[in-house]
């Protein structure tokens, strides 16, 4: 299994790719423009990254040339256009491998296991963030809080690696709105609920916290115990 973002704009397409890919057993995510899928590589990287090159916002190149200046996660790239010269250039920008539309879900699933096989064969990163007793393993998404597992849903998962990728950082609400549930604006409570239903899980309260402390007005700070 592996963690796979789907960046196409296209909602029919986007759609049947995560359901085939989802039914292969991969964990996948979506963006339907270059700049959310750039802003979701650099907080939570994938373990492969399949993009569009008709994106609205972005040409295909330049959205290549910005992902490769923030990470070497692989990335096949689907064109419409059995274009030899330029399927060359987007390899040589960084491009791993490519599709040509239309695709069959077998044809991207064994260019997505050969582009993994060959990235997993190299010296494999250390996607591990840590603060304290806390370890949270982006790419294999577990976290331990003690050596021991957190059974952690996805949501609380995402916001638990967002806030340990800047342990000591007041995150604010807006923020956790935003690059966690992928919303402009919202209810807060949302917010509070999930934080309290981690708290929970890593054995703490608001009035008595041991990693997660709200700032009153402001947000929430993860920071490891004192001592």
């Amino acid at each position: 299994m592996a963690t796979v973002l789907v960046v196409e704009d296209d909602e029919f397409v986007r759609s049947a790719m995560i359901r085939d890919l989802t039914g292969r057993d991969h964990a996948v995510r979506s963006a339907g423009r270059a700049l959310d899928a750039l802003r979701d590589i650099a907080h939570f990287p994938p373990d492969v990254v399949v993009l569009d090159l008709g994106l609205p916002d972005l040409d295909g190149a330049e959205a290549l040339k910005m992902l490769r200046a923030i990470s070497d996660v692989p990335v096949i790239v689907a064109t419409a256009r059995d274009d030899e010269s330029e399927i060359v250039r987007l390899l040589r920008a960084g491009a791993d491998d490519y599709v040509v539309k239309p695709f069959s879900g077998d044809h991207l699933n064994a260019r997505l296991e050969a582009v993994l096989r060959r990235a997993r064969s190299g010296s494999p990163a250390d996607t591990t963030l840590r603060c304290g007793g806390l370890a949270v393993d982006v790419a294999r998404r577990e976290a331990t809080l003690d050596g021991t597992a957190l059974e952690l849903t996805r949501r609380e998962f995402d916001l638990l690696a967002y806030l340990c990728a800047r342990p000591g950082t007041v995150v604010t609400r807006k923020e956790l709105l935003s690059a966690v549930w992928r919303q402009t604006y919202g209810d807060d409570q949302t917010i509070d609920v999930h934080l309290s239903w981690l708290r929970r899980k890593l054995g703490e309260s608001a009035s008595q916290p041991r990693y997660l402390h709200t700032v009153r007005g402001v947000g929430v700070r993860l920071s490891p115990p004192a001592g």
